[in-house]
């Protein structure tokens, strides 16, 4: 009798709590009802968000999706919610505009989860938010300036021959090349030389240990993505319990790098023109004002100097290497455009004396043409976000954005926007001549974002591409060879846009 009252007692309280945690959800998911914001029906308990544990597609093909049904609906914007997380989700361009640049101040911080106490890396300039953000910022921008492109030039250079070495390998033994696994080791040498100052090896070394812990960070997983789920989710509750962003390996390896080379240059007075030496001129106060430098007084702990040391080798090498595979596989596919832009580099470098210079890929005009509509198609950062740092009003609404909203620019999706890109699943580099650009909204082509919080290293990425691709091309013919899975389709657990399977292509020589 005893059991019989236990067991009814236990089962009425679980109903009643399974009752009040659905009636909980009910009331949150009519967050933006009340504010009179239009928004899709959310599911409990992922919101409306696929479940991390059944995605079939790119979340950014699911958000594409539901751009298009808001946009048959004449809305502006949006609400949705990552499971009881509120986010503000923006389609006219007017307000991506204000959001990032005329308002900016009340969108300062990007949101983004970061646990400096484990996790030194994930304290950079990337997920820094309000004054350490800006006061690191300053300090950084000058680095990134074009003379300081210019500095880091030869090192790009440096790291050409062995990657067409690999290719030429790869055509003398009549066998197609995975291309994105060259270009990966071609950008993680450049990176490697120039954030960290160490010879990588990637072409000579099977599998080397940068290229094995810069591979495992990208890797896309169920785990990685239920991860990524819950420290969006609830960022509070993972601090609390001390969840990484980096795993622990990955860390302990950049950061005794690091250290070691941080060391061994002040030891030996050992100084390489690259961006390792700028971090460390930082830490010592050894920067000038003249040359565009901002101190607040303040030099770069070691932690620091390793997290802006990662993030420039995360950032710096998968997107950039990503874009010129998307961008090799389209000019295998259009031959005309590969012939089209191989005679502008044939015609430009003629006039430097046949060398790839910094001032020669300056002057290729369809190049940067090309470059620009792939990052239309496939963008390496396909999502943005902002967070509200204040409360702020839509300017023709009745509508208040609340301190602490997470704000949701769709990228991917204004990208093959009818409205501005027509047949959008066409590769057309003539949609970015000067007078087709004109004609179009400034933010309805953000691969790098907008105003003061668009990609500091801008410059350097769109560097690398151009020189990995004019040496490429200047050299190689490039047709799709069949090992290729067609048509594309993008990888649905991975972070950035990337293709299902290799991106195998045949080179012949030119």
């Amino acid at each position: 009798m005893a059991y019989d009252s236990f067991l009814g007692i236990f089962i009425g309280c679980t109903i009643i709590a399974i009752t009040l945690v659905f009636a909980y959800f009910k009331w949150t998911y009519q967050y933006w009802s009340r504010k009179n914001v239009p928004q899709l029906p959310p599911v409990i308990p992922f919101g409306s968000i696929p479940s991390p544990f059944n995605n079939k597609e790119h979340i950014s093909l699911t958000m594409k999706r539901y751009y298009d049904e808001m946009k048959t609906k004449g809305w502006k914007h949006a609400g949705l919610y990552t499971a009881l997380t509120p986010i503000y989700y923006v389609m006219d361009l007017d307000y991506v505009k204000n959001i990032m640049a005329k308002d900016f101040h009340h969108f300062v911080d990007r949101g983004v989860y970061y646990n400096e106490e484990v996790d030194p890396l994930s304290a950079h300039l990337f997920a820094l938010g309000g004054q350490r953000w800006k006061n690191l910022r300053s300090k950084l921008t000058p680095t990134f300036t074009s003379g300081k492109m210019k500095m880091m030039f030869q090192t790009l250079l440096d790291c050409v021959p062995s990657m067409l070495a690999k290719v030429e390998s790869d055509r003398l033994r009549k066998v197609p090349t995975d291309i994105k696994e060259i270009l990966g080791c071609f950008t993680t040498d450049i990176i490697g030389s120039c954030a960290f100052g160490l010879e990588f090896n990637s072409f000579k070394e099977d599998d080397s240990t940068f290229r094995q812990y810069g591979r495992k960070f990208f890797k896309g997983s169920k785990s990685r993505l239920l991860h990524r789920f819950f420290v969006a989710s609830f960022p509070n509750v993972a601090k609390k319990l001390g969840v990484p962003v980096v795993p622990r390996d990955i860390s302990s390896f950049f950061i005794n790098v690091v250290k070691e080379t941080v060391e061994y240059r002040e030891k030996n007075n050992h100084t390489r023109k690259d961006f390792m030496q700028l971090l460390i001129d930082l830490k010592d106060n050894k920067v000038s004002s003249e040359s565009g430098y901002k101190h607040d007084g303040t030099s770069l702990t070691m932690d620091e100097i390793a997290a802006q040391s990662f993030v420039f080798f995360i950032a710096g090498f998968e997107t950039s290497s990503t874009t010129m595979t998307f961008a090799l596989y389209e000019l295998a596919t259009h031959q005309d455009i590969q012939n089209k832009v191989r005679d502008e580099i044939n015609v430009v470098l003629g006039r430097f004396n046949g060398e790839v210079s910094y001032g020669a890929i300056q002057e290729m005009k369809y190049m940067d043409q090309v470059i620009n509509e792939t990052l239309r198609k496939y963008p390496a950062a396909p999502r943005l976000v902002r967070k509200c740092v204040k409360d702020y009003k839509i300017p023709d609404q009745d509508v208040i954005i609340e301190k602490g909203t997470m704000v949701e620019i769709p990228v991917y999706a204004i990208h093959y926007d009818k409205e501005y890109y027509p047949d959008p699943e066409k590769f057309d580099p003539d949609r970015f001549t000067e007078g087709n650009k004109s004609k179009r909204h400034q933010f309805a082509h953000l691969p790098f974002g907008e105003g003061p919080r668009m990609c500091i290293g801008m410059r350097f990425g769109l560097m690398q591409s151009k020189v990995g691709l004019i040496t490429l091309l200047k050299n190689y013919k490039f047709t799709v060879n069949k090992k290729t899975m067609e048509p594309l389709k993008i990888k649905p657990t991975s972070g950035v846009i990337t293709a299902e399977g290799e991106i195998w292509l045949s080179a012949e020589k030119v």
